[in-house]
């Protein structure tokens, strides 16, 4: 039983790290530095990577220490890196007995094993200490998508360690490219899209400009949430490409995390206002509805939160699957909720409409907009499930095919909703003749399931 059980913890850690990397896509990677207190597992993960033709990897570790076993067989302890086909491999190995240690498979790649640690025999038999520290580059030649591991094959071992890990790829001979193979392409990917947003606000401030007449204020709110939008691409592609010749952000992470802020809050701001049709409609929300928006402000400053922690802490974290778990819960609510306000317009102009013509011309405004209800859905949908689930079935190479994907949606969802809602003096969704008031109070009565959404 006692053999079952040791050869069970290795398996476990092994289909632990597994499953994380299996859910967890890397669109990210910069210099991480960790710290390992007291830990027991016999699986470690640090960080992955893509690497391309040719990369490698630098690895820092200081202030070893070991506690809770007597037995110190540092041959059974070590940093090695992993494919995610690989660990299949290793897997049915230590199953099958034929390894008892992730260390002595075959599939892996060694990068450091701590019997280095211990010093070569002294010829004047005075003990030399074991060191407590080391460094080393491992370059390879080989590309696929690694993920850098610790082995720990010692029951009840704790582990105590300071972890600075460096992952690149190499361009050319001297110089590192920090960033992973799959996002490569994000600073010319987000640069590209930050021209086409600011040439979406020169096009929106000339529409405001030839067509001042038919203006409201929301039209100037539609235009300060697109400016945002564009120095948040901005701020995104500058941080991407200082990452990718430092392996560091060095502040612009800063910048993209108070646009990308701002640019949340606005944007689910001007969604639950088009929704409930302010300033087209009426010129005053009702008591709920402002709920609804003091709701979200703070939720957004949690989902804030929540993404620094994700960023800035490493996909491996003991904190990581916390805060990611917060940020998705934070993200649902904040997409239900601006979906609301929008039911509530309908469902009580709709109520009030059977005796009232002039609700009967508002209520026919907002059912226009049940075209725009359906596209936030679709909106919110593809950008928080379909972009995540393609980037689980593409090659790590094309993983930026998920963010292009994703950002796509947004522009477009940013061109319908400035299209539709548009300042024009005839625009359906703004005006309704007078002549046609009691045509629709008289349809409302006729059929009053033809508003339904």
């Amino acid at each position: 039983m006692a053999s079952m059980a040791a050869s069970a913890r290795p398996i476990l850690g092994l289909a632990l790290a597994l499953s994380i990397m299996a859910v967890v896509p890397s669109v990210r990677a910069e210099i991480r530095q960790m710290e390992v207190r007291s830990d027991s597992r016999s699986i470690i993960p640090f960080d992955d990577f893509g690497f391309t033709r040719r990369g490698g990897l630098e690895l820092n570790v200081s202030g070893i220490s070991f506690s809770g076993s007597a037995d110190l067989a540092l041959s059974q302890l070590g940093f090695f890196l992993c494919t995610p086909d690989a660990w299949l491999l290793v897997l049915r190995q230590i199953r099958d007995l034929d390894i008892t240690c992730a260390l002595q498979s075959d599939h892996v790649r060694i990068v450091y094993e701590f019997d280095r640690l211990d010093p070569p025999p002294n010829p004047s038999g005075v003990p030399v200490a074991r060191s407590t520290s080391f460094g080393v580059v491992n370059l390879t030649d080989q590309p696929g998508h690694f993920t850098l591991l610790f082995a720990n094959c010692l029951p009840n071992l704790r582990v105590s360690m300071s972890v600075r890990s460096a992952m690149f790829n190499l361009p050319e001979p001297s110089r590192r490219a920090f960033l992973s193979a799959g996002a490569a392409p994000l600073p010319f990917i987000y640069s590209l899209l930050f021209f086409a947003y600011a040439a979406l606000v020169i096009a929106w401030a000339a529409v405001l400009f030839r067509r001042r007449a038919a203006l409201f204020r929301i039209h100037y709110f539609m235009l300060a949430v697109v400016v945002l939008k564009a120095l948040n691409l901005l701020c995104e592609a500058e941080d991407k490409s200082y990452i990718e010749r430092t392996g560091s952000a060095h502040g612009w992470d800063v910048l993209f995390y108070i646009f990308s802020f701002l640019k949340g809050i606005s944007l689910f701001t001007l969604i639950v206002l088009i929704g409930t049709g302010w300033s087209f409609l009426k010129p005053y929300l009702q008591d709920r509805e402002k709920r609804v928006l003091m709701a979200i402000i703070p939720l957004q400053v949690v989902a804030n939160i929540a993404q620094v922690a994700i960023d800035e802490s490493g996909r491996y974290s003991s904190d990581w699957i916390t805060w990611k778990q917060v940020f998705l819960l934070v993200d649902v609510v904040c997409c239900c909720a601006v979906l609301f306000p929008i039911v509530w317009s309908i469902k009580n102009l709709r109520e009030a409409a059977r005796t009232n013509g002039k609700a009967a011309v508002n209520l026919m405004k907002l059912t226009l907009f049940r075209q725009y209800y359906i596209v936030v859905i679709c909106y919110i949908y593809f950008t928080r499930v379909g972009a995540y689930a393609l980037s689980n079935f593409i090659s790590y190479r094309y993983l930026w095919t998920s963010v292009v994907a994703g950002e796509l949606a947004t522009l477009a969802f940013y061109v319908f909703t400035g299209y539709k809602f548009r300042p024009a003096a005839h625009n359906p969704y703004l005006t309704i003749d007078d002549d046609e008031e009691d045509a629709a109070a008289e349809a409302l009565k006729l059929d009053d399931d033809a508003f339904e959404l």
